[in-house]
């Protein structure tokens, strides 16, 4: 008989391409048993004994209409009709009062072999030994002989014909049934049962297969019943007996073919897993490249779920399942801590991965065709403005940021008149001479809407080349500006302004560590340098007097030139902002966006005017706190949130000025150059590119983006400095700064050396502003864990 390849062990069969269809294997008879019955080959080959009946009990008269087992169930039919008559006859019934009942109530005695569900997965054998109560029973199980009570409904099944069964032998009866089961004798019974369209229960299923109802025979057909998933199902149940249905063709074709996807499914997983498993493996410097495991199509998806998962961030519902698949088979908790350290520990992700750049789906590349924009604008460097520039090459320029700073947007000049006062110019970088509003160029700027700085990365809101080479201020090159320039009184305020469109030579490229040096040097040749800090002064103290509220504190930088090692090297930077060099240039910049509002403002001109409401702040309510970060921090807490007007300039109270309008980092910042596209076109005497209402409506979109590369910057920050808490001795000593008290004697403290604020239990006595030293107990950077203990002197 041509059937297919069956996995013996299992209770499924697997069909072969080459397989009859079940149709014609339903109308095949037995005959090739010949004069041995259908039951004596199948029980020889199970190794049961053949039961041996009386003469004219089962003699089988098969001819070609009728099968083997047509004739089996014929017999059995009539050898129970005589029992059952010769039982009513004893009873003193007629035969027309026998009810023929397939869930005929069994009960439940001391000594019968029963099966019962242990729990959802669980079935155990177990002998009866005596009731527990009104309804349940006690039972020795299989496992150890451990006795335990248990309910009716928990009983599956009640083995037959036992009587006061030693528990001691359940596991001998449980191997012995296990040893015999073979799925193709189901296959067998349901081809002819389907065709007679009955159904049976689990020891009339004995009968047919193996020729007895003895109790092993029953318990394997109840086997081979209750855990089959292809040919029967359960079409009624009683008490502890169940009656089995043949299913139909169709729904058995359809149940082979599910059975094979499902385990073709389970081996390509566990041939995931082996991959996974050997490459967690591995050394370090061996794994696969991350590339290797988006090459083959199904390895790519389970990958990518795993991904998913980790960031919280699944595309579908079979995403997820697929990714709680492979962690539960890894034996791993379904979370999403999970994912993350299976896909670090295969080298998938890094170390150190920034979840939170994935998680935001921040554009890190450029397209090639965004690229090739790029270029084409490079190559061409046309400049609309070049008739109108005024020529500031003559200027002694200063240009002052961080000494890891890709892109210089703004420079500084300064001048002492004849009467005395001091004239600076705020030299900005000019990017729109190069792009146009609405080009290919600019509209992916505005999808950016900023630049993002990480530690470990910086993602430019323009192409790279473009930005460094077309658009960046660079030392001793001839580079188009929009420059501010102001004169201002003896008392800090704006006397004269004008905005123009330029050309400069920038003289110096310093870090803020180098002008510090030069301004405390006060070098002759540098006076320009100290006319700015002299101006800075000015205008700080003028700021003060319209009511600004300094903010300035010690902030912290790090910089990660290798994230993807293991041990990558951690530099760290604190600022102090209150340093002369930052000052100087924090106050050039405010000065800049005053005038760049007072003109706007003068020339009805729409532009993101910036203002931020005070009158929550009362600084004579601080007055009591340690100035600098203390004071700081105590403002920050209670500042209101910036508004925005894009027809007039507006106040801003914590800046001190009439009207503000951020325009010195137009490389970095989308808003900045929506001012300078506004300011340029005024000045060509064109019509303005935006109305005040699209101008609104642009920076809706522009704020989101830039709130979210906040975000980043801020736990990408703090993630690095825990991490590089995480490194230092246990025993090293920390200066922290009571900055307030949380609750109780718990504080925010401002940590001098690292430049980051923490929270810690302090000793009594301590109040706000005091200095004490910390050790570090816990960091923790992927759980953002940080635990600060007080070192108390004795």
């Amino acid at each position: 008989m041509a059937m297919a390849a069956r996995a013996v062990n299992s209770y499924s069969v697997f069909r072969c391409a080459s397989s009859p269809p079940l149709s014609v294997f339903r109308c095949r008879r037995l005959h090739h048993f010949g004069s041995f019955s259908f039951r004596r080959v199948i029980c020889s080959r199970l190794g049961f004994r053949f039961p041996n009946f009386r003469s004219g009990e089962l003699i089988l008269h098969c001819d070609g209409v009728h099968s083997l087992v047509d004739c089996v169930m014929e017999e059995l039919e009539a050898i129970r009709s005589r029992k059952r008559a010769r039982a009513a006859i004893r009873m003193g019934l007629t035969s027309n009062e026998i009810l023929v009942d397939k869930l005929e109530k069994r009960m439940l005695q001391t000594g019968l072999l029963l099966e019962f569900r242990k729990d959802s997965e669980r079935m155990l054998l177990a002998v009866a030994q005596k009731p527990d109560g009104k309804k349940n029973w006690m039972v020795t199980d299989q496992v150890n002989g451990v006795t335990s009570s248990i309910k009716p409904q928990q009983i599956t099944y009640v083995v037959p014909g036992v009587e006061n069964f030693d528990h001691l032998e359940i596991s001998c009866f449980l191997q012995k049934a296990e040893d015999n089961l073979d799925p193709i004798l189901l296959e067998y019974a349901w081809v002819e049962l389907l065709e007679k369209n009955k159904s049976v229960t689990a020891e009339e299923l004995a009968e047919i297969i193996f020729g007895s109802s003895d109790p092993m025979e029953s318990y394997c057909a109840h086997l081979l019943l209750s855990k089959d998933e292809i040919y029967f199902t359960v079409v009624e149940s009683k008490g502890f007996r169940s009656v089995y249905g043949p299913r139909t063709a169709a729904q058995v074709e359809e149940l082979i073919r599910s059975k094979n996807a499902k385990e073709a499914a389970e081996r390509e997983l566990q041939e995931f897993v082996q991959l996974l498993e050997s490459a967690k493996a591995m050394p370090l410097n061996s794994k696969p490249s991350k590339q290797s495991w988006t090459v083959e199509e199904k390895t790519r998806r389970r990958i990518e779920a795993l991904e998913s998962y980790a960031i919280d961030a699944y595309k579908s519902d079979e995403q997820k399942r697929t990714a709680g698949v492979i962690l539960r088979t890894m034996g791993m908790p379904k979370l999403a801590s999970s994912a993350i350290n299976l896909l670090i520990d295969i080298g998938y992700f890094p170390v150190h991965v920034n979840l939170d750049l994935l998680k935001l789906n921040v554009r890190t590349e450029y397209s090639d065709d965004i690229l090739s924009a790029a270029e084409d604008l490079l190559s061409m460097s046309p400049d609309s403005d070049e008739t109108i520039r005024k020529d500031l090459t003559h200027l002694k320029v200063y240009a002052i940021d961080v000494d890891e700073a890709d892109e210089l947007d703004d420079a500084l000049s300064a001048t002492r008149m004849q009467d005395g006062r001091i004239k600076v110019w705020i030299h900005v970088a000019d990017p729109t001479s190069l792009v146009q509003p609405g080009s290919k160029i600019d509209r992916e700027a505005m999808r950016r809407g900023t630049s993002i700085f990480l530690p470990t990365a910086t993602f430019p809101m323009f192409p790279e080349k473009l930005a460094m080479e077309g658009m960046s201020l660079q030392q001793g090159k001839l580079c188009r500006a929009v420059t501010v320039s102001v004169t201002l009184h003896s008392d800090g305020s704006i006397a004269e302004y004008e905005v123009v469109n330029s050309v400069i030579r920038p003289t110096y490229m310093l870090t803020y560590e180098s002008a510090n040096e030069l301004i405390h040097l006060n070098l002759e040749e540098e006076a320009e340098l100290k006319l700015l800090s002299e101006a800075a002064t000015l205008r700080l103290q003028w700021r003060r007097q319209q009511g600004a509220i300094d903010t300035a504190t010690i902030e912290p930088r790090i910089k990660v030139p290798n994230p993807d090692d293991p041990e990558p090297s951690i530099t760290l930077y604190v600022e102090n902002q209150a340093d002369p060099a930052m000052r100087l240039v924090t106050e050039m910049m405010i000065l800049c966006g005053e005038a760049v509002a007072t003109f706007g403002s003068f020339n009805n001109i729409p532009l993101p005017y910036r203002g931020q409401p005070q009158s929550n702040i009362n600084a004579f309510a601080f007055a009591h706190l340690p100035e600098g970060p203390v004071r700081s921090a105590a403002y920050v807490k209670v500042m209101r949130a910036v508004e925005m007007d894009f027809r007039k300039a507006v106040r801003h109270g914590i800046l001190g000025v009439p009207g503000y309008v951020q325009f010195t980092s137009p490389i970095r910042r989308y808003m900045d150059l929506l001012a300078h596209y506004q300011v340029k076109a005024f000045l060509r005497g064109d019509l303005l590119p935006f109305t005040a209402g699209q101008l609104e409506g642009m920076s809706s979109l522009i704020t989101i983006h830039s709130r979210m590369a906040k975000r980043l910057f801020n736990s990408s920050l703090r993630y690095w400095l825990l991490e590089y808490l995480r490194r230092q001795p246990k025993e090293k000593k920390f200066q922290a700064l009571i900055l307030r008290f949380i609750k109780n004697r718990t504080a925010a403290l401002l940590l001098i050396e690292v430049g980051m604020q923490a929270s810690a239990w302090v000793s009594a006595g301590k109040k706000i502003g005091d200095e004490i030293e910390v050790q570090v107990e816990e960091a923790h950077p992927r759980d953002d864990v940080l635990s600060l203990k007080e070192i108390v002197r004795e």
